[in-house]
């Protein structure tokens, strides 16, 4: 078995999301087309003896452009849980030592938290070679998140309901630049501003689905809770006006915020863009671009996770 496995969390973009009134149980069912990135989290896991205790260790990577204290229990944290998770499943011990190094802000609306989790389970079945299928990581990852399922694999999928529902979409090469503006949108309050301002509202996933097929330009991407996002944090509305103002194009937000994104020409609208804001603006920002999940590094070599490669055994 391997000693090291290196796995990289993507972060997620909402592409399109609709969000319909919560039903009897308060929650909201959405249809989503959630893309993944290149700009993401570096998780290193290295296998230890039997017998040993796990440890972690979580930091901001020195790339990182937005960073806020890490004062969250390790209990708590998504990566920490997605292994005692499959720790339970499997009833036996899998001990390792964790390093996360994070660039994804938190609380952004990226996913960082459920990535993280996602990319701790395809690297325990690397490091222990368990050659699980994905779809039973996918199965396990839901009580941890509803992004979770999605981040298994990552890529490109139109997720649906409270997230259980998941159709893999078109792979569509998008550039675009993330703005990380200095804003909290926690997503109770967000949800909470949506209903008052659309008791009413309905999925539409037809819409989601068409755009999710023909891809996206600087003008479709669409977000339900951008509004509500913008009420919550007046300074998250502040900088997507003066963003916009500044590109002369939309500005988007992903999931329930704080993230903003603009999607590009390419590669090097994305990159010019992206230096402009942060020098004109005065507001963090990166170019990146989406895109299935990397291989991952097994002791020092590039493989492809198991549970992406779907080679693997049912556990």
């Amino acid at each position: 078995m391997p000693s090291v496995v290196r796995a990289f969390a993507p972060s997620k973009v909402n592409l399109a999301l609709s969000v319909g009134a919560p039903g009897t149980d308060g929650m909201h069912p959405i249809a989503s087309w959630m893309v993944t990135t290149r700009f993401g989290d570096d998780l290193t896991v290295k296998r230890l003896p039997p017998g040993t205790p796990s440890r972690y260790a979580i930091e901001w990577h020195d790339e990182a452009l937005r960073r806020t204290e890490i004062d969250w229990k390790l209990a708590k944290d998504l990566a920490v849980r997605a292994h005692g998770a499959l720790q339970q499943r499997l009833g036996r011990e899998l001990p390792v030592q964790m390093r996360l190094q994070k660039r994804i802000p938190v609380g952004g609306g990226l996913g960082g938290g459920s990535s993280n989790a996602a990319a701790m389970l395809r690297a325990l079945d690397a490091l222990f070679d368990l050659r699980l299928r994905p779809q039973f990581l996918e199965h396990l990852s839901t009580q941890l998140g509803s992004d979770v399922p999605f981040l298994v694999q990552g890529g490109s999928a139109v997720v649906e309901g409270l997230g259980e529902r998941l159709a893999r979409a078109a792979e569509h090469r998008t550039h675009m630049v993330l703005v990380f503006p200095d804003a909290q949108c926690p997503t109770g309050a967000v949800y909470r501003a949506f209903d008052a301002l659309r008791a009413d509202a309905r999925v539409d996933a037809p819409r989601v689905r068409e755009l999710a097929e023909r891809g996206a330009c600087a003008d479709t991407p669409f977000n339900d809770l951008a509004l509500a996002a913008c009420h919550v944090a007046p300074r998250l509305a502040e900088v997507r006006a003066e963003v916009e103002q500044f590109a002369r194009q939309p500005v988007h937000v992903s999931g329930s915020g704080s993230t903003l994104f603009l999607v590009c020409d390419s590669a090097v609208h994305a990159d010019v863009l992206a230096d402009a804001i942060g020098d004109k603006v005065g507001v963090p920002a990166v170019s990146t671009v989406t895109g299935p999940t990397p291989v991952e590094e097994v002791d020092g070599e590039p493989r492809l996770p198991h549970a992406i490669a779907g080679e693997a055994e049912d556990e």
